[in-house]
């Protein structure tokens, strides 16, 4: 697989933007009262906040910000000056970039990709543009409220035959499948699940998926700097976690061959797996 950064456009923060955001802005924002922020955002008609409020880190805030070109005067600051919309964009380019390599990676067949909690679907549809080799996905979610989004989009891109949305928890998937997946997307949805949680999900993927098929994650940290805002504000409790600490989330469901790449933020860390032969699934595959 090439160099999944060499090209991308990520968005930076130059040494005096982010000396103002850590000495003056973030401080304002984590403890200035809470009912006092979510009173001014109220009042300037954040269409983010409310995303939030309705749905915690749900797929319209996430779109808000990906697109980063909101109505409301609250909404640009926090989406065009926030470093944790910043680094929310810079997940999406560079997690589509990781995919569309992995999707090459497969050979010439058409590759299958499985999306867990995967909203409208906004990285994989960039990822199967941007791929020279075809490939189809298929995108789960508990709630489908995003799939409308979704679908839109993907006619936009000529791709309504290439994907298939699916009500679903994704620990039930296995006898929805049509067949097996090269890919599993977990992107965005680690830091809103606990560790059993997250052991439950691999395991359970890591029975659909045949030896040596990739799954791709991201870990979070606290260099966003505004977590408490986040927290009292927002009602965003996200659970911030090292990569070597997800990675080993994901060896204990028979995972292994990790590598992660950053985005220049720090915020954000994507990573590739690999399922291995140790588990029960491939045993039994060998033994049939």
């Amino acid at each position: 697989m090439k160099h999944p950064v060499a090209d991308i456009e990520f968005e930076r923060q130059g040494p005096i933007r982010k000396l103002v955001k850590t000495c003056l802005i973030n401080p304002l924002a984590n403890y200035t009262p809470a009912p006092i922020m979510r009173a001014v955002l109220r009042f300037g008609k954040s269409e983010l906040a409310a995303a939030n409020w309705s749905d915690p880190g749900g797929w319209r805030s996430m779109v808000i910000s990906y697109e980063g070109n909101p109505r409301q005067i609250a909404d640009k600051l926090l989406v065009n000056g926030g470093t944790m919309s910043m680094a929310l964009r810079n997940r999406k380019r560079l997690g589509s970039r990781v995919l569309a390599d992995l999707i090459d990676a497969t050979g010439d067949h058409c590759a299958h990709v499985l999306c867990l909690g995967a909203g409208p679907g906004n990285i994989i549809i960039d990822a199967m543009l941007a791929a020279d080799t075809q490939s189809e996905a298929t995108l789960v979610d508990l709630s489908s409220d995003a799939f409308e989004h979704g679908l839109a989009r993907a006619a936009k891109c000529n791709l309504s035959d290439r994907v298939r949305y699916i009500q679903s928890d994704v620990r039930d998937i296995k006898p929805l499948l049509e067949y097996p997946p090269d890919i599993v997307k977990m992107l965005g949805i680690c830091e809103y699940l606990s560790d059993e949680q997250i052991t439950e999900i691999a395991s359970a993927v890591a029975e659909v998926m045949p030896p040596h098929a990739s799954i791709v994650f991201n870990s979070i940290s606290k260099a966003h700097g505004n977590d408490r805002f986040f927290r009292r504000v927002f009602g965003l409790h996200m659970i911030h976690r090292t990569p070597h600490q997800l990675q080993d989330l994901m060896a204990s469901a028979g995972f292994g061959e990790f590598s992660a790449t950053a985005e220049p933020l720090g915020v954000y860390h994507v990573i590739v797996g690999r399922r291995g032969d140790n588990h029960p699934a491939a045993t039994a595959t060998k033994e049939s």
